[in-house]
Parts: C-alpha cells; structure tokens; sequence
C-alpha cells in the first residue's frame, strides 16, 4: 500500500491556503484526515511524546489512518540517550500502536552524523533498543551510501529513507532503495539556495514542485512498492500549504499510472 502526506498538519499558516479560516485549530486533524490518511509527526523531535497527546491524536482520526512519528532529538542529535530514554519513548506511542495507528519510528540524524565507528555502533543501539517497533533511519550525508549500510539495514530490518532535497555537495542524491518491511520517501524541495543560508527554518523548506520534478519519482516510488510491504511519501514543503498541493498532486501521478494511493 502507498500512503501520501505531508510532514506535519500543524502549521498556522496553512490557514487559509489549506485549512478553512474558520476552522478551530482544534479540527484541523480532522480535516487534515479528509484529505490525507497518513501524517508524518514532527513535534516529537522536540519533546518525547506522551501517551495522553498520542491518544487525543488517535481519536481525531478514522480507524485506517497511519501516522509516522519523528524520533526525538536526543535520541539522534544528542546520543547520550539511555535505555531508559529509548523505553519512554516508546511508551509515549502506545496509544497508536494499540489503535494499530503507528505506521513507524523515523530516526532523522544530522548532516554531522558520519559513518565512523562510534556511529555505526550507535546505530545499533538504536536498532536494538526500538526493535519493538517498525524503524526507518534518515541519513543527511552522502557518506553513508554505502554497502555495508545498506547491509545493516538489511539485517535488521531497518527502512532506508529515501529524499528528495536540493542536488547540493555532500547531501543525499534522490535515489530509490527498500532496505526493510517499510519504504519511505521524504520531499523537502529543492531550495538550494536557502539549505544551508537562511534565518528561519521555514526557508529551508519554501518551495513549490512543478509536475515534471514529482512526476520523475513515479517509477522510482513503483520500485519501492515491489520492495516493501508499506511505502509512505510524505511532502515536507510545508511553507503555506506547498506540501498538501506536492502531496495531492504525487498522489494524482500515480493513479494515472495505476497505482493503489490512499
């Protein structure tokens, strides 16, 4: 199954260019759910989440709706993270996983995470201490296209996030691997010169896919679907609402091409 989205629902201003002005903040999932049936979780990045939010956010949403869920910075960016920490995060997701609403745990490491040894030995904790867990690892350098990481992946069933990001020095290119049960595609847009010059975070992320950009992933997404059982494509454009139109129209590409889309 191919699931469409966008990172994150919970952005004031989408109001007006997606959300109704209107609407109560407190609807927008609901409506955002109208849309779209999956929804990449960011705000656990910034705090662990906690079982009383995750299930407020599985009531607002109909029983085959998926959220994917950001893992927590000092789970990635930090890494001086015990067991313990690893155990409340999980224990935060609960409520999903017991609505069967959890699609999987996204661990986003950073540009200066490098493959040297003490990291690949990190990643194994990781591996170890989610494993109750469907996991996908997002790597911002190129260094890590690798055999060997592909491999590791492989063993322990790990999705590879595949992204599609500004064609700049030392980022990820935008290719195509399954290395677990879950594929995953990330669009960040391709502001190249906004990645790393910018004051707000949003600017990163201000940009607008033209058809023929998106349209180039329609055979690499039906690659991934022959690989793995879930593939999630989440659009992460999300400057006033460019996410829902790249989401809305990835999911018009391939239904034109006979793909199975929610």
């Amino acid at each position: 199954m191919i699931y469409v989205g966008t990172s994150g629902f919970s952005y004031k201003d989408w109001v007006g260019a997606f959300y109704p002005l209107e609407l109560p903040q407190r609807d927008w999932l609901r409506y955002y759910a109208r849309h779209f049936r999956a929804c990449e979780l960011n705000f656990t990045y910034y705090r662990p989440p906690d079982r009383r939010t995750m299930k407020r956010l599985a009531n607002r949403v109909p029983q085959d709706f998926l959220f994917t869920v950001k893992a927590y910075q000092g789970l990635t960016h930090e890494r001086a993270s015990s067991r313990e920490d690893f155990a409340v995060f999980l224990e935060g997701l609960e409520p999903l996983m017991e609505e069967g609403k959890l699609g999987c745990v996204l661990a986003q490491f950073p540009y200066s995470f490098t493959p040297t040894r003490e990291n690949r030995e990190y990643l194994r904790v990781v591996a170890g201490n989610l494993s109750s867990v469907p996991l996908v690892v997002e790597f911002r350098n190129v260094r890590w296209l690798t055999r060997e990481t592909f491999a590791f992946l492989r063993d322990h069933n790990i999705g590879f996030c595949c992204v599609d990001e500004p064609p700049l020095r030392g980022l990820m290119p935008p290719i195509a691997e399954a290395t677990g049960n879950v594929a995953y595609v990330r669009f960040h847009g391709r502001n190249k010169e906004k990645w790393w010059n910018h004051k707000e975070a949003w600017e990163r992320y201000d940009y607008t896919y033209s058809r023929d950009e998106l349209k180039e992933w329609v055979p690499k997404i039906g690659y991934l679907q022959q690989k793995a059982d879930t593939v999630f494509l989440f659009a992460n454009n999300h400057w006033r609402g460019q996410a829902v139109d790249t989401a809305r129209q990835l999911r018009d590409l391939l239904r034109e091409e006979g793909y199975e889309v929610v």
